[in-house]
């Protein structure tokens, strides 16, 4: 993509708005608890003091907003005390000649390194680095400098104390990620009635895991129709593509076919049912073309047989259990130990995650790491953009740096399309409210009035664009500094020239020291291979130890897998924003061969899955040569791995003698189902592999079904 194709469509995108709006009870919610601490502290202390009061609100609120699943009055407190912190230190630097900018540096450089423990503490830490900017702007004593920084703090306790005192959709996002799920699985199941070989979109799956993540409080306060019904959907979807595969479920033509359909259209039903009945908490209300709890058993018509009726069997038994679950809230009904039945997840509290979070940052301290570039490419930003105001002699200087830091993210396509939707937020919110404030001369309680309005509507268009809601935040932070003593107009034109000044350093610095994922492409691709490598070698481990208890194993590789596939994913859509050609970061290798390798892996992935809906019980017999098989496995595909970053050539070799090992002892072995699936899988898993090879080798393509990617 050129880069003025590129940077049309990153415009594009920062300026497009949506129609979607925040829930205004939250909404409505937010700017109440601004108000709270706004008002009173204007009454008391005044238009400075009122300032760090309202921005600790204000940006503790936005925490909120976030997408995560711990208690939001938790996040509120976090961000509080993270902004009053950052307000303390920096009234104190600002006193001391030359300490600002260094302090301002140190802290833009840990802000940039918080990406690396998750979106929302970026997007936090970007804001306390922003209010740093803008309540510091006089030298003041210590005490005073304690006193801004605990009303910044005191912000965040009262967005805290509202949330818990007016609770608006308890459960409500636990429950959309859980009817999420199962919605995937009734189209998943619907797919699968054309296209045998379809996948999955592991999204949900991934999004529900974490909303299951919770506080012991919140285990012991969770509705009972919501326990459980998490790791039934995880074993409903191997069952559904064990039941389809024509390689080891119901055959590619003929009756069984016809009959495998209707089961899955049956289940479909049933899982649009379940789906709503979480969605909307009322009773499960199963259609009657859906006779979901007895699908194994039909009284007439042709019936499944082997591998395709055992998991027919599974399957109504599954859907049984999560009705019962969600009819009577029975968890003992749903707590049968499983092969691959992840347990109970428990949520540390913030201050167990300390040293989790300092272990991830410590992780990213390395020069080829982008979240440690995006870091120094953030403090070089901030730094410049703020020296290069001081020197022009603005007044409002902090605005050029608070700009940047808002803009700002770890890749191009964030980068460039926050930048335009900022810049033109800004101007129009900007030229709206300073207008407002001109032709009306308003009072402090008005100012205050207005600034708390802007705030509900910047919480209200946090979906629908950030153009639009960087318009009622520059709107919100000129009503509020208008508290202070000084000419508006003037005012508004160096706001509006520091916002372009701020806004274009960041993007030309980008340019100039840029993070681009297309070079960490292979890095991606060989994680999910390695990963894909051990989700499979764990399901197979417990064909040959059946009795072993395999079921974490089984259920962590599968995870590591999806975060792998979910990594590579998104770099890819990333890389495909960006200007240029960049190679893929494998020596030889190029886009068009990862695309390749992408489906070979993939195939791989649903290879495995196929493999885990038959995982044999407790008391079955060993499936001679499978545990021999797995760890050959588990070995060669971590070699490919490693050849793929060093630029070695990808082959397994030594896995296609171990196969031919595996199938003579099964030749030796008596008949049953399970010798069969291991047989008919290991075959899928040793084509995936031969399609790897071929693809990173440009020696042809993924042919057929196996170009769609059926991982989980």
């Amino acid at each position: 993509m050129s880069w003025f194709a590129a940077l049309r469509d990153t415009a594009r995108t920062g300026l497009t708005l949506d129609r979607t709006l925040t829930d205004p009870k939250r909404a409505v919610r937010g700017a109440v608890a601004v108000a709270l601490v706004l008002f009173p502290t204007l009454a008391l202390g005044g238009p400075a003091l009122a300032t760090s009061a309202a921005m600790g609100a204000f940006i503790a609120g936005t925490a909120t907003f976030q997408r995560s699943f711990r208690p939001r009055a938790t996040l509120a407190v976090a961000a509080g005390i993270g902004l009053g912190t950052s307000t303390f230190l920096g009234y104190l630097a600002v006193g001391v000649p030359g300490g600002f900018p260094v302090l301002l540096a140190a802290w833009a450089f840990g802000a940039g390194l918080a990406w690396s423990i998750g979106p929302t503490a970026g997007v936090v830490a970007a804001n306390t680095l922003a209010v740093m900017l803008i309540v510091v702007q006089l030298p003041v004593s210590a005490l005073t400098a304690l006193g801004h920084g605990m009303v910044c703090a005191l912000g965040g306790a009262a967005q805290a104390l509202v949330i818990t005192l007016w609770p608006i959709g308890s459960w409500a996002a636990q429950r959309e990620a859980l009817a999420d799920t199962y919605a995937e699985l009734a189209d998943y199941a619907r797919r699968l009635r054309q296209d045998p070989t379809a996948h999955v979109d592991p999204a949900p799956f991934m999004t529900a895991r974490h909303a299951a993540a919770l506080t012991p409080w919140q285990d012991r306060h969770r509705p009972a129709g919501l326990r459980g019904l998490r790791g039934i959907a995880e074993r409903i979807r191997p069952t559904l593509a064990a039941i389809a595969d024509p390689k080891v479920g119901a055959p590619a033509e003929g009756p069984e076919r016809d009959r495998a359909r209707a089961v899955l259209a049956a289940a479909a039903d049933a899982m649009d049912a379940l789906a709503r009945a979480v969605r909307t908490g009322d009773p499960l209300r199963l259609p009657r073309s859906a006779p979901a709890l007895t699908l194994a058993t039909p009284p007439e018509g042709p019936q499944l047989q082997g591998a395709a009726r055992r998991s027919t069997r599974r399957l109504a038994g599954l859907l049984r259990k999560a009705a019962d679950a969600l009819e009577r809230g029975d968890e003992d009904t749903i707590s049968t130990p499983v092969v691959g039945a992840g347990g109970a997840l428990h949520k540390p509290p913030l201050s167990r995650m300390l040293p989790v979070a300092a272990r991830a940052v410590r992780r990213q301290l390395q020069p080829r790491s982008a979240i440690f570039q995006h870091a120094v490419r953030l403090t070089g930003v901030i730094t410049v953009a703020y020296l290069l105001a001081r020197l022009a002699g603005f007044e409002h200087g902090y605005w050029a740096p608070m700009t940047a830091a808002m803009v700002m993210r770890p890749d191009f396509a964030q980068t460039y399309s926050r930048g335009v939707a900022r810049l033109a937020g800004t101007m129009v919110g900007v030229a709206v409210s300073t207008l407002v404030v001109q032709l009306a001369d308003p009072g402090d309680q008005v100012l205050a009035a207005l600034a708390v309005l802007c705030i509900g509507g910047a919480y209200l268009t946090l979906r629908t664009g950030y153009a639009l809601m960087t318009a009622c935040v520059s709107s919100y932070v000129v009503f509020l500094l208008g508290l202070q003593a000084g000419n508006p107009l003037v005012t508004a034109v160096e706001r509006v020239g520091l916002t372009l000044l701020g806004g274009s350093v960041a993007l030309f610095v980008y340019a100039l020291f840029p993070t681009w994922q297309t070079a960490r492409l292979g890095e991606r691709l060989a994680e999910w291979l390695a990963a894909a490598g051990r989700y499979a070698a764990a399901v197979l481990d417990g064909y040959g130890h059946p009795g072993a208890p395999r079921g974490r194993e089984v259920r962590s590789a599968l995870l590591d897998s999806r975060e792998a596939r979910s990594e590579l994913l998104q770099a890819m859509e990333r890389a495909d924003a960006e200007p240029g050609r960049h190679s893929s970061g494998l020596p030889g290798v190029s886009r068009r061969q990862i695309d390749r390798a992408r489906a070979a892996v993939g195939h791989l992935g649903r290879a495995a899955v196929l493999l885990e809906a038959h995982l044999p019980a407790a008391d079955a017999e060993p499936v001679p040569g499978a545990a021999e098989f797995a760890e050959e496995l588990r070995l060669g595909t971590a070699l490919a791995a490693a050849a793929l970053l060093t630029g070695g050539t990808v082959e397994f070799g030594a896995l296609r003698e171990a196969q031919t090992e595996l199938e003579r002892r099964l030749a030796e072995a008596p008949a049953g189902v399970h010798r069969d699936v291991v047989q008919a899988g290991t075959r899928l898993l040793l084509q995936a592999l031969k399609d790897l090879e071929r693809a990173l080798r440009g020696g042809g393509t993924v042919g057929g079904q196996r170009e769609r990617e059926g991982a989980r």
